[in-house]
Order: C-alpha cells, then sequence, then structure tokens
C-alpha cells in the first residue's frame, strides 16, 4: 500500500504543484509532499519489517525526518497516529484500519496551532468519517479502503467551497490532492485495478510551465547576576516504567505544568520509552526527584547560571565582545537560518547567524536537514529562523526532537529574519531572545517580485502569464508587463507615513543598474525614506524588498 501511494504521488508532482493558488514559480506542495512521504517509503524498504505495526512505524518515522514543508509536517503527523494506532499488531482489519485512519486524523490536527478547513486536514477528515460510517455495517478492509478514497475525493471536489481562494483562481486543495494521489494508491494496491484521475481543470501548459521553471551585542539589555530568577540550568532524562523509583504512569500534559510551576524555560519532549526535560528553576532536586516517579534518571545536568554569568563578566572585559569559544567547549548560543542565494547567506553570517541552511522557496530542508544543522551548530542553545512560512513546521518539529533547547523565530521571509537578528542577545536567556526577536517582526514589511507562470484572477487582480507580480505580505498587489514598473509600484504599495527605510534585495534574474534606477526614482517621489540595495543572488525572486 504505502509503496504504490507513494509511486501515484510520484507520477502526479507536477500536477499538485501546479495546483499553487499563486501563479508563481514556487509552487512546491507536491514536491515537499512527495520527499516526505517516499523518505518514509524509503525507511519501510530499508527496514524490511514483517509486521503491519512494525512496518507502520518505520514509514513514520522516515516520514518525520523527510518531512519538508508544512505540507510535509501534516503528513508525517498523519501517519504518526495512523502508525500509533496500529502498533504491536501483526495484521490489520478494517476496524483497525479504520482507526488508523481516524487517529491519523486527529494528531495532525493537535499539531496544527489554527486548523484551517478546506484543507488536506479536511480531505483526511472527512475520509477517516466516511471509513467509520462504513464499519457500521462491513467489515471488508478492501471495501472501507474503496470508501475512506471516494470519501476523499467529494472532501477535495468540496474545498473550494469552503476556502474562498481556490474558488476563486478555480482549483483545489493541492495538499488535499495529494493526500488523495496517495489513498488512491493504496486502493490500487488493494484491488490491483487502477482508479480513474479525476479530470484536469488545469491546461498542461500550466502543469509543464511550473515543472520547468556586522552582528554586535545588545548592551542595553544586559543582565545582572542577581537579577537572575532561576538559577540552575537542569536537564534530565527519564526512561519510563524502569527502576525502582517507579510509581506513576506518564500523562505529558500533568507532567510538564507540574514542571512549569518550578521555573521557566521548560522544554519537554517525550517519545514512548524516554521523556527529556529542559527547565531552569531554583529547585533542581525537586525537579529529579518529580522526574524519578516516572522512571529512571539517564541523564542528568545542572549548571550554575549565576556563576557561570559572574565568569562570563569577569573574563570579557565588557558585554560587547564577542565571546571567544575553543572548538571543544559548545557555545551558548547557535544560530541556524535558512536562507538560498550567496548574497543573502554571506549578509546573515556577517550578522551573527552561525550556521545557513541552503533551502527557501522551492527548496524547503526536512525536519532531519534542520536537526543535523542543530547537531553542527555545538551550542548550548539553539535559534531557528526559517524565513519562509513553509519551513516553519519543519523548523518547530526538529526543535522539539533536538536534544537541546531551541527557539523557532516565526520568520516567514528573508526580510523578517534579517530584522529579527537585530533583536538578538548573547547575553540573554533563551526565552528573552525569542521574545524579543519575535517582536521585531512586526516592525518590517516584506515584499517579492517574481514572474506569473499563467493567466489568473485573484483578488480582482487580472494577471497574465509572464508579467511581474508584485507580493506584499503574501498579497499580490501589482501585475505589470515591465519589471521596473512592478518593483516600483510595488515598493511604493509598502510606503507609508512610519515608513524609514526600504532595502531592495537583488537575485540572480535582477540587474544592478535597474535596481538603482529604480532606487533613484523612488528618491524623488519619497525623499524622507532611507534607501539601500543589497545583492542576494537569490532564486525564484527578482527582487525582495524589506520596508521598515
Amino acid at each position: 500500500m504505502f509503496e504504490v501511494g507513494a509511486n501515484r504521488l510520484t507520477e502526479n508532482v507536477d500536477y499538485v504543484n501546479a495546483l499553487n493558488v499563486f501563479p508563481v514559480p514556487d509552487g512546491d506542495t507536491g514536491t515537499n509532499m512527495n520527499l516526505s512521504f517516499t523518505s518514509g517509503v524509503d525507511q519501510v524498504i530499508r527496514k524490511q519489517s514483517q509486521t503491519a505495526g512494525e512496518i507502520a512505524a518505520d514509514l513514520a518515522k522516515g516520514l518525520l525526518m523527510g518531512a519538508r514543508g508544512n505540507s510535509g509536517v501534516i503528513l508525517s503527523q498523519l501517519f504518526r497516529g495512523f502508525a500509533k494506532a496500529l502498533e504491536d499488531l501483526d495484521t490489520v482489519n478494517a476496524k483497525q484500519l479504520g482507526q488508523a485512519f481516524s487517529q491519523g486524523v486527529e494528531t495532525a490536527y493537535k499539531a496544527v496551532m489554527k486548523p484551517v478547513e478546506g484543507t488536506i486536514l479536511t480531505v483526511a477528515r472527512e475520509a477517516a468519517e466516511a471509513g467509520q460510517a462504513y464499519l457500521a455495517e462491513g467489515d471488508d478492509p478492501v471495501e472501507l479502503m474503496r470508501q475512506v478514497q471516494a470519501a476523499g475525493q467529494v472532501a477535495l471536489d468540496n474545498t473550494p467551497n469552503l476556502l474562498p481562494v481556490l474558488a476563486e483562481v478555480g482549483v483545489v486543495d493541492s495538499g488535499g490532492q495529494g493526500l488523495l494521489f496517495i489513498y488512491t494508491g493504496f486502493l490500487e494496491s488493494l484491488t490491483g485495478e487502477a482508479v480513474p484521475s479525476q479530470p484536469s481543470n488545469l491546461s498542461q501548459a500550466d502543469v509543464t510551465e511550473i515543472a520547468h521553471h556586522e552582528h554586535h551585542f545588545d548592551t542595553a539589555h544586559a543582565v545582572n547576576t542577581e537579577d537572575i530568577k532561576f538559577g540552575y540550568c537542569t536537564e534530565i532524562m527519564v526512561r519510563l516504567k524502569d527502576g525502582p523509583t517507579y510509581t506513576d504512569e506518564f500523562d505529558y500534559d500533568s507532567f510538564r505544568n507540574y514542571l512549569n510551576d518550578l521555573g521557566d524555560s521548560l522544554l519537554v519532549v517525550n517519545d514512548d520509552e524516554i521523556v527529556k526535560v529542559h527547565v531552569h528553576t531554583e529547585t533542581p532536586g525537586e525537579v529529579m526527584n518529580y522526574g524519578q516517579k516516572f522512571g529512571s534518571l539517564i541523564k542528568i545536568k545542572v549548571d550554575n547560571m549565576r556563576e557561570q554569568h559572574d565568569a562570563l563578566l569577569d573574563g570579557q572585559g565588557s558585554v560587547s565582545e564577542a565571546i571567544p569559544v575553543s572548538d571543544e567547549k559548545p557555545a551558548k548560543y547557535g544560530i541556524i537560518a535558512v536562507a538560498a542565494g550567496q548574497g543573502i547567506q554571506d549578509l546573515f553570517k556577517s550578522m551573527g547567524a552561525t550556521n545557513i541552511i541552503n533551502g527557501g522557496q522551492t527548496m524547503n530542508p526536512s525536519t532531519e536537514d534542520i536537526l543535523k544543522a542543530i547537531d553542527q551548530a555545538n551550542a548550548e542553545n539553539i535559534i531557528i529562523l526559517p524565513n519562509n512560512k513553509n519551513i516553519f513546521m519543519a523548523a518547530e518539529q526538529a526543535a522539539q526532537v533536538a536534544d537541546m533547547p531551541c527557539a523557532v523565530i516565526p520568520s516567514r521571509t528573508i526580510s523578517q529574519g534579517i530584522t529579527a537578528l537585530l533583536a538578538y542577545n548573547g547575553l540573554a536567556e533563551l526565552a528573552d531572545n525569542q521574545a524579543a526577536m519575535t517582536e521585531e517582526l512586526a516592525f518590517v514589511k516584506s515584499g517579492q517580485i517574481t514572474n506569473a507562470v499563467r493567466d489568473t484572477q485573484i483578488d480582482g487582480l487580472t494577471i497574465k502569464k509572464d508579467d511581474f507580480m508584485g507580493i506584499v505580505e503574501g498579497d499580490i498587489k501589482v501585475a505589470d508587463a515591465d519589471l521596473a514598473s512592478a518593483t516600483q509600484a510595488t515598493i511604493a504599495a509598502m510606503l507609508d507615513e512610519d515608513s524609514e527605510i526600504v532595502t531592495l534585495i537583488i537575485g540572480d534574474q535582477g540587474d544592478q543598474a535597474q535596481a538603482e534606477a529604480i532606487i533613484g526614482q523612488l528618491q524623488i517621489d519619497y525623499p524622507e525614506v532611507e534607501y539601500e540595495i543589497v545583492q542576494g543572488d537569490q532564486p525564484v525572486y527578482h527582487y525582495l524588498v524589506s520596508v521598515e
């Protein structure tokens, strides 16, 4: 089932990509889902497990590590719940299969902070509900899969009625379509017969076109040793249900709530066997004693942060100087930024980023890619700047699995990531840095200029293929046949009375002379604003615009 589902999705990657609402050359939902699910199936093939429960667990593990983009992460959560329902089973009957689909939906909805109907979640939920309805009258797993697939198709066809933007553009949800291809493959594997595809409302031309295509420490926020409220950085790892001290069954919510009252900067990550804890507290012994109720302590680490802070201040001379770190000793912070384009990557490095993941639009790194960067950072605390809304969930998933405290800054654009770095303070606590850097995101507007890959109409704007589009905060505001005119109009649409600085970042399809001419005209029209030009070399977008 899993292999045929993966094959069916692979065959239709370009079609799923082409369902992207915006007609931009970055529709990568199909690519992300395909890479994610293929990673899961590769794990199944490598492990060669012999029971249904083990095979499902292998798929979930591979999916978790290979998840790319929001669609890939949601897919990994669907099959994480799916695998959990089949745990310890040698074979699967109809009732168990139906429960697996339902538990996958529950897990995926919990993983998304604000679930939106008309998406992959809706398709998964309504498909699972149809499976449960069938079980009231039948017990054939093949027929159950037929009902799941058919209901998924109905739910997919209805997505434009739930999300107006889909109806306006005339497409169904791309993530839901990707999931339906997987479910269709499942059904084909059980029946041995091909399931007819629904007629496409996109032209072959649409599908083909898309297929081709110096940081300084902030001394103002330096803290005094006496201001540290919780002085002991405490980390424990508990092997659940193990050892003579084990008395209580582990419940994530109650466990986390109890520890939350003992300090701050709390992180709790667990699977079925291990729970990992990081907390700043005044009573590390109480943390350990509490952990022992649930099993045996297999890792303990306690640092006196007041002593560390005093040594830091005594040893550096002034808090504005960079703190030297030996090759062996981990740095206090590692800052990981996702960016494409040599110029943009160099800019992040100059502002203090320690590790760069080459990626961004159309090149979403996987959870495993981010985990590798976390390990390579050799730091006690990690700050991750995804710089793309489609990478945020993979970053969050990596942060939850990592062995050290991680903070994900919800930067949705390169402009936001650069602005967030300005608020980073190497002497502050992780939670304080996360709050300060996140707060900065509200003070910058982000714009992108790229070309349209097909004719469309969205938000009342008529767009022709090959037009240059100006996208402001995720909305298409400008469409023009001339690149310079589109860029200038986009920047003008971003300016208001509070605007102070405009930064124009030139992509690998942009032009320095053209950029200077654009800024020259803006200086005449808006003389009160400061302007900067940066060579970014980024793909996809001819120009990126930042307005602060």
